[in-house]
């Protein structure tokens, strides 16, 4: 195997900086991983209601993988209230939360008036089959069940951009 160098850069710390950015470069870049496929139909059943995508389809449905712990998942979770209320029923914000603390989940949408579709899902099936890891993380889906969009981090769910476009969709 030929060895790469790079000015001032050691082979090994070379390598890992190549992983890096090609693995962490997989869902950023200007298509990511998933837009375009169908989304991954589930079905979450906690202790509160039982949620499957493939009963949303016709509507497009903001799929919202967060996290009570998680302090941009905290940050973007009014917003993404406010984005429903705007949106009316044209559209459906389910928010999937990993919390494996059931009481603190209940605590978090009674403290923060969370108003959404939301499920728990301790065990990270759902965001598994997303091959999600970053939280939070947005998948766009539109009525017919195909990924759109994806988001990474937290976002300002009221910006006009993403008004926009979800009046659109």
């Amino acid at each position: 195997m030929p060895r790469v160098y790079y000015r001032g850069v050691k082979p090994l710390v070379a390598v890992v900086i190549l992983l890096s950015c090609a693995l962490t470069g997989c869902d950023r870049g200007s298509h990511p991983r998933g837009i375009g496929t169908s989304a991954p139909d589930f079905t979450v059943k906690d202790g509160d209601r039982s949620v499957a995508l493939h009963d949303l389809r016709g509507k497009p449905v903001v799929l919202n993988f967060w996290a009570t712990w998680c302090p941009p998942c905290i940050e973007e979770m009014p917003s993404l209230v406010r984005l429903q209320k705007q949106i009316g029923s044209h559209a459906v914000i389910l928010a999937v939360s990993i919390d494996t603390d059931e009481a603190a989940y209940h605590k978090f949408l009674k403290d923060y008036n969370v108003n959404l579709l939301t499920v728990r899902d301790p065990d990270q099936k759902v965001s598994g089959l997303y091959g999600t890891s970053m939280w939070p993380e947005t998948y766009i889906i539109d009525g017919a069940g195909t990924i759109r969009r994806k988001f990474i981090g937290a976002v300002d769910w009221t910006s006009a951009d993403i008004v926009e476009y979800m009046s659109k969709i």
